[in-house]
């Protein structure tokens, strides 16, 4: 169904330029949708949208901080200049942490972490709403297991996650009678170059998450596209993740307990 439905598709990605943004990209240009691409590495993303070309695709990369409400603005335009109309957006760009509250230094650094995660999204969908409302179009937010139960060493990032969450829960209700639709998907560990913060704000370990206990990107954005492309309200990827939110209702504290063996094991 997806290779149909974003064949033509004018489709948006932030965060385009590596991991989960940029195999979206790539998976997409197979089924022939017309990418507009964001992130802040201007030479990265255009190898992304150069790659998406050689595919027989459509792209443009535009370089954009989403942080910058003015250069979210500047997107939407960018993508309305070349395409003239907008039919989904994904809002991917995130940063992550691996530090407890208690030994975050860089509380200024942290909070960038709330401002690309929730703000950047915000921004985006502002004023890229008024034209998906015109398309009936499709909303995506990647959000985070710890968007539906708190992790210890993500407490910053885990906060931003579940105001996307609620942002977009929110938003989906005030949606429901235009046809836009609004998809959250909520992904666990995953296999991609994510930048995390470590205590003084610098870049911390990719390493500390486990290779065997991460899924791989191609098979995360695959379940992306199709619950996207079925205007799926949710997904919760891992079955760890579908079982923490059954505990959370009637074993909050066994919950607790599972998120910091996880953490304390990798993954």
């Amino acid at each position: 169904m997806s290779s149909q439905v974003f064949h033509e598709n004018v489709v948006v990605i932030t965060g385009a330029s590596s991991g989960i943004g940029r195999e979206l990209a790539l998976q997409l240009a197979d089924q022939g949708a017309w990418l507009a691409l964001a992130a802040r590495r201007a030479e990265d993303l255009q190898d992304v949208a150069q790659a998406c070309i050689e595919k027989g695709a459509k792209a443009i990369a535009v370089a954009t901080d989403v942080v910058e409400e003015t250069q979210c603005r500047a997107l939407i335009d960018r993508v309305l200049q070349e395409y003239g109309r907008i039919d989904t957006l994904i809002n991917n760009a995130g940063i992550s942490m691996w530090t407890s509250f208690e030994d975050a230094e860089d509380l200024e650094g942290m909070k960038r972490i709330m401002e690309v995660n929730y703000y950047g999204s915000v921004y985006c969908t502002r004023y890229a709403l008024p034209e998906l409302k015109k398309t009936k179009g499709r909303l995506v937010g990647i959000a985070s297991l710890t968007g539906v139960t708190g992790v210890p060493t993500r407490t910053f990032y885990a906060a931003s996650k579940h105001a996307m969450m609620g942002f977009f829960d929110s938003l989906r209700i005030e949606l429901m009678d235009t046809g836009v639709s609004v998809t959250m998907i909520c992904p666990g560990f995953v296999s991609t170059e994510i930048t995390r913060l470590d205590a003084g704000g610098g870049m911390a370990d990719n390493d500390l998450v486990k290779e065997n206990k991460t899924m791989p990107v191609a098979t995360c954005c695959r379940i992306i596209i199709d619950r996207a492309a079925r205007r799926k309200r949710e997904e919760i990827m891992t079955w760890r993740g579908k079982l923490g939110r059954w505990l959370k209702l009637v074993a909050p504290g066994a919950i607790d307990k599972i998120a910091r063996k996880v953490i304390e094991e990798g993954g």
